[in-house]
């Protein structure tokens, strides 16, 4: 039904349990954005982290469990059409958590278990704060639109919070260490 938070997905006509708690789908999230790691990787880590019974699941529906776990992550949604990055669960955090738990009522990171769909609902009411006014200037910048002449002063006095840091793999940030070290 569709009030209901899933718990479960279908695949292949075998009803799969999965892991709810948006901890463990901002693992996953996390994973994603990892430049270390390959397509498959994620793929598996994905699989691995959602799915309670995954070892246990033929190799013939991987496919289809992947698509259903990013159906789920998705919020059921369908969408093909990548956007911009323009934000980042890690380097956020610290502006992200105060947002959500400021519409949610409570520290959500305190609680045992909280549900994904429920959690992304509170991530998407976010208003008036300096989490939605960092994203919607970087949505802004992303999209080459103009910003109002306080958005300007903002993002020059927070440009730590405001820009988003690339995502390097280990090896480029090895080169640019040395590159660092030999420029002193």
């Amino acid at each position: 039904m569709i009030w209901e938070l899933p718990d479960s997905l279908m695949i292949n006509g075998t009803e799969r349990a999965i892991r709810t708690d948006f901890r463990d789908i901002l693992k996953i999230l996390v994973a994603f954005e990892d430049p270390d790691l390959e397509p498959e990787e994620k793929e598996y880590i994905c699989l691995y982290i959602l799915y309670a019974d995954y070892d246990d699941i033929p190799k013939e529906d991987y496919a289809a469990a992947y698509k259903a776990a990013i159906s789920f992550i998705d919020n059921g949604a369908e969408n093909d059409t990548p956007s911009p990055r323009t934000m980042d669960w890690e380097q956020d955090a610290n502006i992200l958590f105060p947002a959500v738990n400021r519409v949610a009522g409570f520290e959500v990171r305190s609680v045992e278990y909280l549900h994904w769909w429920t959690f992304t609902g509170y991530f998407l009411e976010i208003r008036d704060s300096v989490y939605a006014n960092v994203l919607s200037i970087r949505q802004k910048k992303a999209k080459g639109k103009k910003l109002e002449k306080w958005e300007k002063e903002f993002w020059n006095t927070n440009k730590k919070i405001c820009v988003l840091n690339a995502k390097l793999t280990e090896e480029e940030k090895a080169e640019k260490d040395q590159l660092k070290a030999l420029l002193g």
